[in-house]
């Protein structure tokens, strides 16, 4: 067993709007972070936000793992209207990347070796949709095909945090641990 992470990230320059979101999120539909309809109002949620970068708002918390990162982004997509980013990267063999906007999938990208797509029968994307995806990384064609072509789950987290300036390689498990990450994220708690 490797590494692994799972964070989402919402493309706005607007962090109170983004909080509100995140409540709303916690408030409303406790149940898609892990939380039966009963428990949202006797637990807090924590969530680690932070403005990473003149364009995104990163956001971390407990539940979001590969397999349910992408149904909150696409919950968060409902209340906010801006495109979220969601990550998963499990055991170094499989990076997920999705985009959502309006409560729908729009773009996804895999990033690993072909024997992990054999391995796992069931993994492919979702939605294909290379075009969004440039546009809504704002990356360049070239930078783009060079993503892209990329199948080592590192290397596509490694050139895909330094195409949009801001590091991926978060998660709420690691703060605790990792000092830069500490510094970088606020804790709020819903």
């Amino acid at each position: 067993m490797g590494r692994s992470f799972a964070n989402l990230h919402i493309k706005s320059k607007n962090l109170e709007k983004t909080v509100e979101a995140l409540r709303e999120l916690s408030d409303g539909h406790a149940k898609v972070l892990g939380k039966p309809n009963n428990e949202a109002e006797e637990t807090k949620d924590v969530m680690y936000v932070s403005k990473s970068n003149e364009n995104w708002i990163s956001v971390l918390h407990d539940y979001f793992v590969w397999g349910t990162v992408k149904e909150i982004g696409k919950t968060l997509t409902r209340l906010i209207e801006e495109p979220v980013m969601t990550t998963g990267y499990m055991n170094e063999e499989i990076f997920e990347l999705s985009f959502f906007e309006n409560g729908d999938i729009q773009a996804e990208r895999i990033f690993c070796e072909q024997w992990t797509r054999d391995e796992y029968e069931q993994l492919k994307e979702e939605r294909l949709n290379d075009d969004y995806l440039r546009k809504a990384l704002d990356i360049r064609n070239e930078d783009f095909e060079d993503l892209i072509s990329i199948t080592s789950p590192e290397k596509a987290v490694d050139k895909l945090s330094e195409l949009i300036r801001m590091s991926l390689w978060s998660d709420s498990e690691w703060i605790p641990h990792e000092e830069t990450l500490r510094k970088r994220f606020e804790k709020y708690e819903f």
